[in-house]
């Protein structure tokens, strides 16, 4: 569960919630989105939702959807996907898991773990860009099985913070 404030009430906010609220499509996407929001969260303590800034270098529609369900960042302007923000020496795989949330003066960088999370099957198909019925069926449940793999993991174990570089 999420737990976000709103005026200073909790709001818990499952999975669940954020399907209803995105829909059928990118369950994988939503549950990257809950796996790092509940990651950040845990870092900063409690949160005002309205407070959050978010910048990833995930552009997927399931992730925008979450973040807006549960912070309301999408509209009000603290919402924006940066491909910059890739970690391109991680792979194609790994790449575009790189959120950063911001909470009243302070960042928190996060990444997923290359902990088979993601697969190459799934990048190489989401890829693809004239897929046939029978690609469509096979993407749908990479979906849902990498959504089913993000969920598993407990907080820190599928998203870890970014380390600062060493000088």
């Amino acid at each position: 569960m999420l737990t976000v404030l709103e005026t200073g009430v909790p709001v818990h906010i499952s999975y669940a919630d954020l399907m209803k609220y995105h829909g059928p499509g990118f369950p994988g996407g939503v549950a990257h989105a809950y796996c790092a929001m509940r990651h950040a969260v845990a870092v900063f303590g409690e949160v005002e939702r309205r407070e959050v800034t978010v910048r990833t270098a995930f552009p997927g529609p399931g992730g925008r959807d979450a973040v807006e369900m549960a912070l309301r960042a999408v509209t009000e302007g603290r919402y924006t996907v940066d491909p910059e923000l890739a970690a391109t020496s991680r792979g194609a795989t790994l790449a575009r898991y790189v959120w950063e949330f911001s909470y009243r003066g302070r960042t928190v960088p996060l990444r997923l773990r290359d902990a088979g999370f993601v697969t190459a099957e799934f990048i190489a198909l989401g890829g693809k860009t004239e897929r046939t019925a029978a690609d469509e069926a096979r993407l749908t449940v990479l979906k849902q099985e990498m959504a089913d793999r993000l969920l598993a993991g407990a907080v820190g174990e599928v998203y870890e913070e970014i380390p600062a570089p060493t000088r």
